[in-house]
């Protein structure tokens, strides 16, 4: 049976950040929908990898700032739809993801543009100490001011093979035998940024079900950083002491230059960062969320004693314990480990 084509094929879509970590998932799951696809950002070049992936003619790339109206006008010249991924910790964030996204929306409505689609985060607050929920309130705000028919995306903390979350995380854990632990009960539904990518997708493919509306988008787990860290070193395979940290000792940390956390993302992380359950979520756009665990095995080999070759060591390690013979080690081992009886 034949695949309908979609609804995006061979229709322009404006990705505002498109050149980011989140952007290079969105763009091929555009990209694979037959649509054409125009990358704005200050720095189109750091996405040139996706040339590969795309047909003659199916990829461009606009040099934008956006703050700069006469700019983002010519990066929407002609599109039929619009994505904002813009996002940032650092520079002036009430501007940068406040005041631009509603610049966006305006000149896109008034260019004709038929759906956009603004990627926010989990707990924008308008009043919070943080600039950077502040910025993100502001601009929800002021899109869907410009742009009423707007669909408004909240993924949680965002994972994936390359990430600066799971990777930082992994590198500390394979360095040091005893970590500190900032906010450890604090609860985050990391969502996987492939699933992120298609959510953008389907809300762009079906405007009129998703016009207006707010999803916020978690996993399939709510994880404490404490049990996301302990995940991290069983993957390992390493033993590792991991210590609570008091609030005031996190915040103190977090105020320091060149620390790994910044005072917004500790005050960010405190709360947590879990659906509401008062709005939509990926149930409505057709999606399943993929869990942390499908993964994390695999990617963590990188940072396992040995390698891929560590699990075998591991397991054998594991099996003595039990009394059960050896299994192989060495090259091809893992694809030759029987199941335990």
């Amino acid at each position: 049976m034949t695949t309908p084509p979609s609804p995006l094929a061979d229709r322009l879509v404006v990705v505002f950040g498109g050149s980011g970590y989140i952007g290079n998932y969105v763009a091929q799951s555009l990209l694979s929908r037959g649509a054409r696809l125009r990358i704005a950002s200050r720095h189109p070049e750091r996405s040139h990898s996706l040339k590969p992936l795309a047909n003659l003619g199916q990829l461009q790339f606009a040099r934008c700032d956006i703050l700069n109206q006469d700019s983002v006008e010519a990066a929407l010249r002609g599109a039929d739809y619009v994505v904002n991924l813009v996002g940032a910790f650092e520079g002036d964030l009430e501007k940068l993801m406040g005041e631009a996204p509603g610049a966006m929306a305006r000149i896109a409505k008034a260019q004709g543009a038929q759906a956009f689609v603004h990627v926010s985060a989990i707990g924008p607050d308008a009043s919070s100490s943080a600039a950077y929920a502040r910025g993100k309130a502001k601009g929800e705000e002021n899109v869907l001011e410009a742009f009423p028919e707007a669909t408004i995306l909240r993924p949680s903390i965002v994972f994936g093979k390359d990430d600066n979350f799971l990777n930082m995380f992994g590198q500390m854990i394979e360095m040091a035998p005893v970590l500190p632990v900032f906010g450890p009960d604090a609860k985050l539904q990391l969502v996987y940024a492939d699933d992120v990518a298609e959510a953008v997708a389907v809300a762009l493919e079906n405007p009129a079900e998703h016009a207006g509306h707010i999803h916020e988008l978690g996993g399939p787990e709510q994880l404490t950083m404490m049990e996301i860290n302990e995940r991290i070193a069983t993957a390992q395979g390493r033993q590792r002491r991991f210590i609570a940290m008091p609030d005031g000792i996190s915040a103190f940390f977090a105020a320091l230059p060149l620390t790994p956390m910044s005072k917004d993302q500790w005050t960010l992380l405190k709360p947590g960062s879990i659906v509401s359950g008062e709005h939509r979520t990926f149930a409505e756009l057709g999606i399943e969320p993929k869990p942390l665990g499908l993964f994390l095995d695999k990617w963590m080999t990188r940072y396992r004693r040995f390698g891929r070759f560590g699990l075998s060591t591991q397991r054998n390690k594991e099996r003595e314990a039990r009394g059960l013979p050896p299994v192989p080690t060495g090259e091809g081992a893992e694809l030759t480990v029987p199941r335990d009886p």
